[in-house]
Parts: C-alpha cells; sequence; structure tokens
C-alpha cells in the first residue's frame, strides 16, 4: 500500500519523515548499517546451505565507451619483456591502477559523504566535511571496513512483468516492490541488503552500451556517462525506510534515468544518502544471482560487501559476494 511518507510535490519533506539523523547518536557515521545486528548476521550466515559462491560485480574494464568515458587506467610498471635478457631466472610482473569508481559502470560502494542537500550531508554534517585537500573527514568509505554481511534478498522485477530486461528510462516504482514480494513469496526485513534487478547488464551485452537514443537532453553533457537507464524511481524511499534496508544494490546507478520531472531533483541518492543513511551499491550485475535464485526457488540469501580501507574516500570499488 502506497506510502503517505511520499509526497512528489514536496521533496523537502522526504529530507524530515525519512531521516535517521540522530536516531545513533549525533557522531554516528555508520546510517543503516546500524541495523545489521549481530543476531541478524548469524542467522544469515543459516542461509548458506549449499556453499556456492557469486558475485554481483561487474568487471572493470579499460576501453571507454558511452557509459564509461573515464575508464580505468592500467599502468604496467614490470612486466616479461623487462625479464627477457636478464642474468636471473626470477622475473616479475606488477601494476597499478587509476581507478574513478563513482559513475555508471563500475560496481562501486557510496559512502555517506557523497552526496550533499543543502549544503549539509549525513546527520547533519556541513557538506565541507568533505573538501578538496583532505577528502572526506566524516563517513568516510573506511568506517565500513570491518565488511558488512547481512541476510540479501533478491527482488527480480523483469521475471515480475515477464521480460527479458527493462526498457532504458524505465522506472521501478514502489509496488513493483510490493508485488514482486508476493510474486516470490519472500519479505524484505530489517537490515537486509537489497538487490533490485532490471535486467541491464543482460540488456547491455545484448545490445551495447548505447546508441543514439539513449542521449539524455541536458543530463548526458552535464554526467558524462549518464545515459536512459532502467531504476528505481523516488517513491520507493519510504519502502526502503519502512523495511530498514541497511544497503541497497542496483544494477544500474540504482536511480532511473532520466530523473523524474515531478522529484524536483530528489533521487534515491540524495535521501537515501543524507537523509537516511542508506548506503548504496551502484552497478551491479544480478543476473548470475537471479539464474540461481530461479533455479533454487529462494530468494534470500547470505550476502557481504568488503571496502577497501581508503582514507577520507567517499566510495571504492566494491565485488559483492552472495553465498547460497
Amino acid at each position: 500500500m502506497p506510502s503517505d511518507k511520499f509526497d512528489p510535490g514536496d521533496p523537502s519533506r522526504w529530507m524530515e519523515t525519512l531521516s535517521n539523523w540522530g536516531r545513533w547518536g549525533a557522531d554516528d557515521e555508520l546510517g543503516t548499517i546500524n541495523l545489521i545486528t549481530p543476531e541478524k548476521r548469524l542467522r544469515a550466515v543459516r542461509l548458506d546451505t549449499e556453499g556456492t559462491t557469486i558475485s554481483c560485480a561487474q568487471p572493470i574494464t579499460y576501453a571507454s565507451t558511452p557509459d564509461q568515458p573515464s575508464p580505468t587506467r592500467r599502468f604496467m610498471l614490470s612486466s616479461a619483456e623487462a625479464h627477457a635478457h636478464a642474468d636471473t631466472p626470477m622475473g616479475m610482473a606488477m601494476d597499478a591502477f587509476l581507478i574513478a569508481p563513482h559513475g555508471f559502470s563500475i560496481t562501486h560502494l557510496d559512502a555517506l559523504a557523497h552526496f550533499f542537500w543543502q549544503g549539509q550531508m549525513y546527520n547533519g554534517r556541513p557538506a565541507h566535511a568533505v573538501s578538496a585537500e583532505r577528502g572526506a573527514t566524516f563517513a568516510a568509505v573506511d568506517v565500513a571496513a570491518n565488511g558488512v554481511m547481512s541476510r540479501g534478498v533478491l527482488l527480480d522485477i523483469p521475471a515480475l512483468k515477464g521480460v527479458d530486461w527493462l526498457a532504458p528510462g524505465t522506472a521501478v516504482r514502489a509496488h513493483n516492490l510490493w508485488a514482486a514480494e508476493v510474486r516470490q513469496g519472500v519479505k524484505v526485513e530489517t537490515g537486509d541488503i537489497l538487490f533490485v534487478r532490471t535486467g541491464y547488464p543482460r540488456y547491455r551485452r545484448a545490445k551495447g552500451p548505447a546508441d543514439a537514443d539513449d542521449e539524455i537532453p541536458g543530463w548526458t553533457a552535464l554526467y558524462p556517462g549518464m545515459l536512459k537507464r532502467p531504476g528505481l524511481h523516488p517513491d520507493c524511499l519510504p519502502f526502503l525506510y519502512e523495511r530498514g534496508v541497511a544497503m541497497l544494490g542496483g544494477d544500474t546507478a540504482t536511480d532511473v534515468s532520466p530523473p523524474d520531472a515531478d522529484a524536483a531533483g530528489v533521487s534515491i541518492h540524495t535521501v537515501g544518502i543524507v537523509a537516511m543513511g542508506l548506503w548504496l551499491i551502484d552497478n551491479c550485475d544480478h543476473e548470475d544471482l537471479a539464474a540461481a535464485c530461479h533455479r533454487l526457488q529462494r530468494w534470500e540469501f547470505l550476502a557481504s560487501v568488503a571496502p577497501l580501507k581508503l582514507q577520507n574516500a567517499t566510495g571504492c570499488p566494491v565485488n559483492p559476494l552472495v553465498l547460497m
């Protein structure tokens, strides 16, 4: 049933009604990760009944594409060529990487320092707590360095609609999440890591990264790599808040693209990160996970995410793992 917390005409109200500021103390930097209790983790571990592991990450590639205009750069510091005529039989290869995790292609975890709203970030801290000189001095990604492990749930929206994937620009609405729960016989609970499948990685493999129809006038120029993509509509926010989702993983950059005009710039990222303290995993790949869930007819599992200990970072690449 629709929530009275969603008012598309008053986005500032969402920042109040869906706020977790102060809920876990004035100095809290963990946000919704606080919802994952030791008991929740222990129950989640029991969901690993087959010993099967599944990665929900996209491969990190090096080619420039329309949705990856600033690809990862790899530098070989040492390779076989350097040892071809060496006197010693021992050789080694070493490389280095330049990675910009935020965007529309790399599977990455957004720290709560990633987004601001009206000059503030999560828990009411001023936005200038993140600076060019020092990076994120509050709510950086390494506050989750102990890792996140909990019950994971997949809601498969294309399966709900009887299609292989959602078309670019299609919004996943709150009523789709409820209907997927009913269809799959599963319910999202407090402290869960929720994965929402749109099928975009399957679409991209079949159709390629983009065509002219994927361009969004105004938006693509402002945010290079931003194209028409399926994703969550802002009216999913009350669902995420009321169910107590600890972490949300989308198989695009989570928000529907282009943004909904009635939402006045408010998105899953702005309200989710700033008001709720909700950690987002963007650009996952749920295709192998969905296949396993359909095979087992089981939509809950043990899920884990372990960010790097990158000091003062607003996010980092991750490889979300599922154990079934």
